[in-house]
């Protein structure tokens, strides 16, 4: 099993910056891409950004300009640093991955999700 736990999430007022983070353990032998969505209440779970194993990246049109994912692929860790926060950021942010295990089975996974709160 793999295990996702994101940190990082906390009450901003708007133009503020954070950091969230996502690191992946358990039954790993790779990681493909990894990624983080968000889902305000009432609304859809939606992309925020991904990043594939060999750094390409990709963004909600929303956040581009703003936010930007990276990850540490030796820590087993994506990361998003937000800048220029606004209150249509408030979310719960969840981070996903594609992972493979030791036996060449690929599985997707979901981390908990980190709340985002931003104040006018």
């Amino acid at each position: 099993q793999v295990q996702l736990v994101e940190s990082g999430g906390d009450l901003v007022q708007a133009g503020g910056s954070l950091r969230l983070s996502c690191a992946a353990s358990g039954s790993i032998f790779s990681i493909n891409a990894m990624g983080w969505h968000r889902q305000a209440p009432g609304k859809q779970r939606e992309l925020v950004a991904g990043i594939t194993s060999g750094g390409s990246t990709n963004y909600a049109g929303s956040v581009k300009g703003r936010f930007t994912i990276s990850r540490d692929n030796a820590k087993n860790t994506v990361y998003l640093q937000m800048n220029s926060l606004k209150p249509d950021d408030t979310a719960v942010y969840y981070c996903d991955a594609d992972v493979r295990d030791r036996f060449g089975l690929s599985n997707h996974y979901w981390g908990q999700g980190t709340q985002v709160t931003v104040s006018s």
